[in-house]
């Protein structure tokens, strides 16, 4: 059964450490993640999770792939939207990550949240998903996932990423980055690695060595490379 949204859920913002009149300091275990394997948008922040080993840091809440209500939402996330938002009435979505200590949403803005558990609670011996300097090459990246997101990549997103692909070892310079996880994230969400069978020998074998990385393979579900 597929169910869509009957009014659009609101966007909220908040920052870990970002905003100091938020209250929202990084603290272990304080925030949890709720996600659903069937939200596009949950797929990047479930490997930037998987990455970063933040299994005991911010737990995360898996949610049924098909939403149970007939607005689109999770029954399971409305004591959270109702707690938010005065009144709230539209579908209750993921993803989400909550903050334990006052029962709220911190924020549903999926790059929000990956930026803030990178920022906030990456390990020492972690990777750096987020260089510093590398913010224009990363705001690009994102830039052409969105353009990938339609029925079909645009070809020209597919050269870009194969002449990224062909100067270097990842999307931005030679270790891993957000930029690899947005890539093989839109991708795998519109079949990427069909669409970039032929013509983007590099693309495709780029695609193909993260899916064999523990943290992006168990998110596929079944979906064909």
């Amino acid at each position: 059964m597929s169910v869509t949204p009957l009014t659009p859920a609101p966007v909220f913002r908040g920052r870990i450490g970002r905003d100091a009149r938020s209250g929202h300091y990084a603290v272990p275990r304080r925030y949890r993640l709720h996600l659903s394997p069937g939200h596009e948008d949950c797929l990047g922040i479930a490997v930037v999770h998987g990455l970063l080993g933040l299994d005991e840091v911010c737990p995360v809440t898996v949610l049924d792939a098909v939403p149970d209500r007939a607005d689109g939402g999770h029954s399971a996330l409305r004591p959270l939207y109702e707690a938010s938002a005065h009144h709230y009435r539209g579908p209750a979505v993921a993803p989400v990550l909550s903050d334990g200590w006052s029962g709220r949403i911190v924020s549903t803005h999926a790059r929000d949240i990956m930026r803030d558990l990178a920022a906030a609670f990456t390990p020492a011996a972690g990777p750096v998903l987020y260089p510093e300097g590398a913010e224009a090459e990363l705001a690009a990246v994102e830039e052409l996932c969105d353009r990938a997101a339609g029925p079909a990549a645009p070809p020209g997103v597919l050269d870009v990423l194969e002449r990224r692909l062909t100067a270097h070892s990842h999307v931005v310079g030679d270790r891993l980055t957000a930029a690899d996880v947005e890539v093989w994230a839109a991708f795998v969400r519109q079949d990427g690695p069909r669409l970039a069978a032929v013509g983007h020998p590099a693309l495709r074998a780029h695609l193909r060595r993260l899916t064999a990385h523990p943290a992006f393979a168990r998110h596929l579900a079944g979906r064909p490379v």
